[in-house]
């Protein structure tokens, strides 16, 4: 017996990935085909299977991968035999030919789902602060299509109703067409003054907005440089906007900010800025590897209880640490008496993942405050291991040996440079359209500048800020030819975060 497919029409949502639903997710962990389009945000992908197959039909205005019959055909023959997640921008009933693509699954006895999705109609304007509908302004709202059929003689919409009859009026995929639209409505009876605005890349952060109305709206798109994908609304609702704008009026909104942690490290960043309305660019220009041998960590390992210290300075070597303790066959009881010590409350954070109350945090994030702390612990005559990166300052190890202690310096992981440069990123970087470029460690900066000439430094400088976490970072940077523009006073992610707003802010 043949195995037997089936299809999942899945709404992908208007742009922003957190508004995609979980029914959506779980149906595209289970694919093993997904089938795209164009305003199906490809960061989604990450929730598919490996060895599923990935194939790509978007359509944007003239150009076209496929036609809609071949996208149809291709639908029923990969899901005849596969779970097929057909994977569509916004709602798939909402002008996404998603009804067209069930008909065509329904003809070739196909078995389907419809998996709805927050549409762009009611998204796109909420995130530019316009409600559709209010009781001082709109009691009716309306979705229109700005694009009707190529092979239709004469339009469907019945402009003279329309145009008079409901109170908010939303067209999607029609700001090719916003000339004829707003004939229409006037031709229709709808005043030359009524609010109108045009929505670019709503939810996402391009997302960009005009306001006028009826009569001065086409010229404001143009010398605005608005295109596709774009939402229109008309009405009095409107007016709501400068009140209620809450997207955009964040406060890192039109800013674009270069990431440079290591990939595995990154997201937790974005995050934070995303949240303050940044868009956000990742290079890593730290890639973490295992080191070139294990056997100085394991011979560490296997004689731990001649340790009284034990200090952690990254998450990495936490991670390496603990890795390498359970694969031979050992657990935390290992750790019973030897005092712990982590350099950041990151660092502390995942220690306390794995159950240990930590004996000792500096104040301040970085080797010489421990070295300080320490000090104070009487660690003379004391044996301190310390697994860490393979090339890393030598001040904390130096320092401890000058107050007495024996240390153990092993090498827990690596890291080393990228292949090579994103290409969204090289373009960013080489077209001025960064605001802000952030680095978190040394190792960042001197990664960073290995990729970049001298002169395209000094071009950086000018047009582009320069955020580290903290005085160490800072050096390293001013000594490779940055100038340095915001260093917070605590060291650690959610103070870099509040200093580059607050930057931005003051400017």
């Amino acid at each position: 017996m043949s195995k037997k497919g089936k299809a999942y029409l899945v709404g992908a949502g208007p742009g922003d990935p957190g508004l995609i639903t979980v029914k959506a997710i779980e149906c595209l962990k289970q694919a093993e085909v997904v089938i795209y389009d164009y305003l199906a945000n490809d960061v989604f992908l990450k929730y598919v299977p490996r060895d599923a197959e990935i194939i790509y039909v978007g359509k944007k205005g003239g150009s076209h991968t496929r036609t809609q019959d071949e996208i149809n055909r291709l639908l029923v023959e990969k899901s005849r035999e596969n779970i097929v997640v057909r994977l569509k921008g916004g709602d798939p009933f909402i002008f996404g030919r998603g009804g067209e693509e069930a008909e065509v699954l329904k003809e070739a006895d196909i078995e389907f789902e419809i998996i709805p999705g927050v549409t762009s109609a009611i998204a796109v304007p909420a995130y530019a602060g316009i409600p559709l509908t209010h009781r001082d302004f709109a009691s009716s709202v309306a979705f229109i299509t700005g694009h009707e059929r190529a092979d239709r003689t004469g339009s469907k919409i019945a402009w003279d109703k329309l145009a008079t009859s409901v109170d908010t009026l939303v067209f999607l995929m029609g700001v090719k067409n916003l000339s004829s639209i707003v004939d229409n409505l006037v031709n229709g009876g709808r005043a030359l003054d009524t609010p109108v605005a045009v929505i670019q890349w709503g939810t996402t952060k391009l997302q960009r907005t005009v306001t006028g109305n009826l009569g001065n709206i086409v010229d404001i798109v143009e010398q605005e440089g608005i295109t596709a994908p774009a939402i229109i609304v008309v009405g009095e609702v409107i007016r709501l906007k400068e009140k209620l704008d809450w997207f955009e009026k964040k406060p890192l909104f039109g800013k674009t900010v270069l990431v440079t942690r290591a990939r595995e490290q990154a997201s937790e960043f974005v995050k934070m800025l995303e949240r303050c309305g940044a868009r956000c660019l990742v290079f890593p220009t730290i890639r973490v590897i295992p080191p070139g041998s294990w056997d100085d960590l394991d011979s560490a390992l296997e004689r731990l209880q001649s340790y009284q210290w034990l200090i952690f300075t990254s998450i990495n070597g936490v991670k390496f640490f603990f890795e390498r303790l359970y694969r031979l066959g050992k657990d935390v009881r290992e750790l019973k008496g030897i005092k712990i010590c982590a350099i950041g409350p990151k660092t502390a954070e995942k220690l306390n993942e794995y159950g240990l109350v930590l004996d000792f945090v500096p104040s301040e994030y970085r080797a010489e405050a421990i070295i300080e702390g320490l000090g104070r612990e009487n660690i003379r005559g004391k044996k301190v291991l310390l697994p860490r990166a393979a090339v890393a300052r030598q001040i904390l190890p130096e320092k401890l040996r000058e107050l007495g202690a024996e240390v153990d310096v092993v090498e827990a992981y690596r890291t080393i440079l990228p292949d090579q440069i994103d290409p969204e990123v090289k373009e960013a970087i080489e077209s001025g359209k960064l605001d802000c470029i952030t680095f978190t460690s040394s190792s960042t900066v001197k990664n960073f500048a290995a990729f970049f000439s001298s002169r395209s430094i000094e071009k950086l400088n000018r047009d582009v800020l320069i955020a580290c976490i903290g005085p160490i970072t800072a050096d390293t940077a001013k000594e490779l030819g940055f100038k340095v523009d915001i260093v917070p006073g605590e060291y650690t992610l959610n103070a870099l975060t509040e200093a580059i707003v607050r930057y931005f802010e003051r400017n």
